[in-house]
């Protein structure tokens, strides 16, 4: 029989005890350079590969998935970790170490002369890409039960301001070096680590602080531990299969544009930080009255039924200046992830918030390593020369079929939210 737990405390937060602006600033900046540091280096990764490898496009294009593979298989194996360390030590030191080695690691690939020092910068970011669920947990201990979705709406609309601004600065960097930007990303995450040792308090007390087991700090162990809580269990496998539909555009956009409809990279762009934008609009704003209007639950069906009915359009458009003129409305059904991770939050008591939020970032760094390569597959199966139906826009299909899933899977569960645990 195993040990009995500590019983785990409710979550009794108010709005009045919120640290000041200055620290919720400070956790928005650091979500949105995360961001930004990815968008940074993705114009010049293929050059900088080359460089390093003395290799051709095509072989670039392989080391670069190997890198993007073992990015998210690092933050896989360690999100739950570095959480259950924010759980104990606090989200304060953890963010700031985090903040410290993503310097670094920026700076080393800016002087790495070789692809294995490439590889082991991508594995140590991917180990300190915790800032995330780390800066999630802490939006979920100064939030109140009832604002939880809104204030996660918060984290995509940071995200997708980053989205927007790091290609763009990216591409504009890269005419100077391909490694500029990785320069530009460790200034970044340096001047955000001075600004969070002046401004950010620490959220976790002793009232809540959970000691540090090896054998919750782990993704499999985590995930036995928080999949006791109710409901969650069924919430995170909604959120994997969204998060895998999702990765449609990252992974096969930019081959879907060209291939439909002749768009130039630039038009790609265009097309990216429109969707950018009205991602973050939505999440930093319109999600508010949504959640009014539906509660959380509500807003996970409407964003589901929205995103059917967007990629459904998308696997069958054929006008590349009307996919283009709708690119923001696909936007539209940007709040499920918020409104999924407050059902979540509200679940989980306040000394388990960063090992939820580990758990979290783990489902999605699954979804990562899997996804990307089953929607580049369907892009090939229909358009390559053996394609059994010509269908550009395949993947969309796929992506429009996981979101009925995702609202079986919820249906399965009743209309309401899980009770949040006493």
């Amino acid at each position: 029989m195993p040990p009995p737990q500590h019983a785990p405390l409710p979550d009794t937060r108010t709005a009045e005890a919120a640290p000041p602006r200055a620290a919720l600033l400070f956790i928005l900046v650091t979500l949105a350079i995360d961001a930004m540091g990815i968008g940074l280096i993705l114009p010049v990764m293929p050059a900088l590969i080359r460089e390093v490898t003395g290799g051709g496009l095509a072989d670039a294009a392989l080391w670069g998935g190997v890198l993007a593979t073992s990015f998210a298989v690092m933050q896989f194996l360690f999100g739950p970790t570095v959480g259950s360390l924010s759980d104990r030590f606090g989200r304060r030191p953890v963010l700031l170490v985090s903040l410290a080695v993503m310097a670094l690691d920026y700076l080393v690939m800016a002087l790495a002369g070789t692809i294995w020092l490439l590889l082991a910068g991508r594995i140590v970011g991917g180990i300190a890409a915790a800032t995330q669920s780390t800066a999630t947990a802490f939006i979920a201990d100064i939030s109140p039960p009832e604002r939880k979705a809104a204030n996660f709406g918060l984290v995509g609309a940071a995200f997708g301001a980053g989205f927007v601004l790091g290609p763009l600065a990216g591409g504009l960097l890269g005419e100077l070096g391909a490694r500029a930007p990785f320069l530009a990303a460790c200034a970044l995450a340096a001047a955000n680590l001075a600004l969070g040792w002046a401004v950010l308090p620490e959220t976790v007390t002793d009232r809540i602080r959970r000691p540090f087991r090896l054998a919750r700090a782990n993704p499999f162990g985590a995930f036995r531990a928080i999949g006791r809580l109710p409901g969650v269990g069924r919430l995170l496998a909604v959120f994997f299969l969204y998060e895998s539909a999702f990765i449609v555009y990252p992974a096969t956009w930019a081959y879907f544009g060209a291939e439909r409809f002749g768009w130039t990279p630039a038009t790609v762009g265009v097309s990216l930080a429109a969707f950018g934008i009205a991602f973050a609009v939505v999440q930093g704003g319109l999600i508010r009255p949504i959640l009014r209007r539906l509660g959380e639950a509500g807003a996970v069906r409407y964003g589901l039924a929205v995103n059917v009915g967007v990629f459904l359009f998308l696997a069958f458009v054929e006008n590349g200046t009307l996919a283009l003129a709708l690119t923001p409305i696909t936007a539209l059904g940007a709040v499920v992830t918020p409104a999924l991770q407050g059902m979540m939050s509200r679940t989980a008591a306040a000394d388990q918030q960063g090992e939820l939020q580990g758990v979290v970032a783990s489902v999605r760094a699954v979804a990562m390593i899997v996804s990307p390569l089953a929607m580049t597959q369907t892009f090939w199966l229909f358009t390559g020369p053996a394609a059994p139906v010509y269908l550009p826009g395949a993947a969309f299909l796929l992506s429009s079929g996981l979101m009925v899933a995702c609202g079986l899977v919820l249906a399965a569960g009743g209309r309401g939210a899980p009770p949040r645990q006493a």
